[in-house]
């Protein structure tokens, strides 16, 4: 089911997929508000709402890889972000974070830099789950950008459901960098085997995870 939902008036609305009847939004406390703007969960008068995507919103080319609403426990609304590692359990380097929407790569800690950090780990691995078929053709990364405190990755390695991958080489940036792709239909897709630039930091981070591409609706 195609939805396009806002459960927090303080959050953009998100275009989602649901696989089941009931989907769950734990509402943050404490340290995992940090991602999260602080208007957001704050107060006495909240909307929420939900509605069938239309047509023309399902059929679009867009971002699949963007969910505000992603979370650990995530398993019926897509896309959702999984990772191997997560710096020190923080909210602020969660998973989901690369997949919020929020590009802002200056700096790191809590919002609007949060981001998703990978505990110095060199066997990190980032995947995106789609929760359905869809059919790509870019994916764009912002790497997070706090030099000289960051690092970064000289080159990934994107991995496909359809079991083929892909190798590219990265720049120093915080800006967008887009990566194009022979079309295909995938479930999902991992970021791994990224190397480390040989800088003096060991902290390269993702500050968001982007895949464009429509439905693959009778395609």
């Amino acid at each position: 089911m195609y939805l396009v939902i806002q459960l927090e008036d303080a959050i953009n609305q998100a275009f989602v997929f649901l696989t089941e009847k009931e989907y769950h939004l734990p509402i943050p406390f404490d340290e995992k508000r940090t991602s999260y703007s602080p208007k957001a969960f704050n107060g006495e008068l909240h909307l929420l709402t939900a509605r069938l995507a239309t047509t023309e919103e399902t059929a679009a080319y867009k971002n699949l890889a963007k969910n505000e609403y992603d979370h650990h426990g995530n398993t019926s609304l897509f896309p959702h972000a999984s990772a191997n590692v997560e710096t020190r359990g923080e909210a602020v380097f969660a998973a989901r974070n690369a997949i919020n929407g929020n590009t802002v790569t200056y700096s790191h800690g809590g919002w609007p830099f949060e981001s998703w950090g990978i505990n110095q780990r060199d066997d990190a691995e980032f995947k995106v789950h789609f929760g359905r078929l869809v059919e790509i053709d870019k994916i764009v990364l912002y790497l997070r950008a706090d030099f000289p405190h960051d690092n970064y990755w000289t080159n990934v390695t994107f991995t496909f459901s359809d079991d083929s991958k892909q190798t590219v080489e990265l720049l120093k940036t915080g800006q967008a960098q887009s990566i194009l792709l022979e079309p295909k239909k995938v479930e999902w897709i991992t970021l791994g085997q990224m190397i480390k630039s040989d800088d003096s930091s060991p902290f390269p981070a993702l500050t968001q995870f982007e895949v464009y591409g429509c439905e693959a609706l009778d395609r």
